[in-house]
């Protein structure tokens, strides 16, 4: 019996933007973006938003490594006025049908907070910035000032004209992506240094808006984190966390995993200590500045990023990740773990079939967990123990307490005791997903990882091998 001791005393708020999604066109590596736009109806496919709102992230981002060539004039007025563009990183052309009023509508549909990421001089990234067709990609303060105007400025002429009389009010913004991942762009003295720039223009433009700044090491610099720290201006301080096991001999390579799951299970619930290590470095550098982990995910090698994040043994390995992101969301405000939707990589929380006529976009397993967590979340912290096979963090809100738990043991079951300290329950339910490690789901059984729901009578509830459940109690 595994007992789960749960204070009743809050500790901090919690952000409610840890379940944030990242929206970014992949060009010929994943659609992406296009996959979920029907370009002839000129909309968001009804499939997607339905598929999304039950996913139901609380943030959208729009940007990444897209962003350091992105100009974002170029995406505005009528369609057939646009400018199409190359994809840069990700190769391609993007017809740029979707811009700031698509984002943005897509945002509302599915009740989400924008994030949107602009173009920082490129990031550094002259290849970029200026490529051998002779365009020019890089972004400027001014550029980025131009479009926080455009999107808060309840006078902005020119999007009134393009037809939304009022503002989009974006909160969130942020400035630069992984500029540290590439030594051919800014270094962090550089990056600083621009930032600051950038910080001046679009407050100017607006001085309510949240900003972000690039803040993880490189690989010869830590003190990158701790020199955006010392910048005003800037509320949180971004990172991104890849990841594989962390142990040696990893079978979490092309199908190696299929061949001993055991030891593919152990290498999966190992993973999250990564995640632990990463943001015990930002939390030691990041002064009084709070972060932001505006990407996260498994980084695999194998076809369309390694199919094993098509099982279940990922969406337990994820839970354990998220439940990381809530020990430490007393620092943390903005966090994700999948890459939102495509059609092809299997980082995605939502996968999108292709055409979309042949079937129904589903949620990949760690879709399925921050769905479930998200839907059953509290927004005050609390303190719980434990020892045994399990993974567990708890929060509350009023007079419901939520427990997010993982059985981290893929053959047994654990019978949880609930010790509340005396506070009387007055109902309680596990809602959890239960599946063999080794499923995977596809476009053909799109339901193996459909919530279950089970009443608890007492103090006590089994939580299947290979669990993961949110459970919510109501005290008297």
């Amino acid at each position: 019996m595994v007992t789960l001791k749960i204070g009743t005393s809050e500790k901090h708020t919690i952000s409610p933007y840890l379940y944030m999604q990242f929206m970014e066109p992949l060009g010929v590596c994943d659609s992406s973006v296009d996959a979920a736009w029907d370009f002839i109806e000129e909309e968001w496919y009804p499939k997607v938003i339905n598929k999304v709102r039950e996913l139901a992230p609380t943030m959208v981002r729009f940007g990444g490594c897209f962003a350091s060539y992105y100009h974002w004039k170029e995406a505005i007025g009528k369609f057939a006025d646009r400018t199409p563009m190359m994809n840069y990183c990700w190769s391609g052309i993007y017809p740029n049908q979707v811009g700031t009023h698509e984002i943005v509508d897509f945002c509302r549909k599915v009740n989400a907070e924008p994030l949107l990421v602009v173009n920082m001089e490129s990031d550094g990234r002259m290849h970029w910035a200026h490529p051998k067709n002779g365009t020019d990609r890089f972004g400027t303060a001014e550029e980025a000032a131009e479009w926080i105007d455009y999107c808060n400025n309840p006078n902005n002429a020119l999007r009134i004209a393009n037809g939304a009389e009022e503002p989009f009010n974006v909160k969130y913004w942020q400035i630069g992506n992984e500029t540290s991942y590439d030594l051919r762009g800014y270094n962090s003295d550089k990056c600083v240094e621009v930032t600051k720039r950038f910080i001046e223009k679009m407050r100017e433009a607006d001085p309510s808006v949240t900003l972000i700044g690039w803040g993880d090491k490189s690989k010869d610099d830590r003190s990158w984190c701790k020199k955006m720290s010392e910048v005003d201006g800037i509320e949180l301080i971004a990172f991104h966390h890849h990841f594989n096991s962390g142990l040696p001999n990893s079978p979490l390579t092309g199908t190696e995993y299929r061949y001993d799951f055991q030891k593919t299970w152990d290498h999966m619930m190992n993973a999250y200590k990564s995640l632990e290590g990463h943001i015990a470095e930002m939390r030691a550098d990041c002064g009084n500045k709070r972060l932001a982990m505006t990407e996260g995910h498994y980084a695999l090698p194998g076809r369309n990023r390694n199919e094993v994040l098509s099982s279940w043994a990922a969406g337990v390995s994820y839970a354990r990740c998220l439940n990381v992101i809530m020990r430490n969301s007393d620092i943390i405000d903005i966090a994700t773990m999948a890459d939102f939707f495509g059609n092809v990589w299997q980082v995605n929380a939502v996968m999108i079939p292709t055409p979309i006529t042949i079937g129904e976009p589903y949620l990949q397993p760690v879709g399925a967990v921050m769905s479930l967590f998200g839907h059953h979340q509290g927004k005050q912290a609390l303190d719980i123990s434990y020892s045994g096979a399990v993974d567990a963090v708890a929060s509350k809100t009023g007079n419901k307490i939520f427990i997010h738990i993982a059985n981290t043991d893929m053959n047994s079951a654990q019978t949880l005791d609930l010790d509340l300290g005396g506070a009387k329950v007055s109902d309680a339910t596990m809602y959890y997903i239960a599946s063999k490690p080794e499923t995977e789901i596809t476009l053909v059984n799109t339901n193996c990882f459909a919530v279950q729901e089970a009443k608890i009578e007492g103090n006590s509830v089994i939580l299947p091998p290979a669990a993961v459940a949110a459970i919510e109690i109501t005290l008297e």
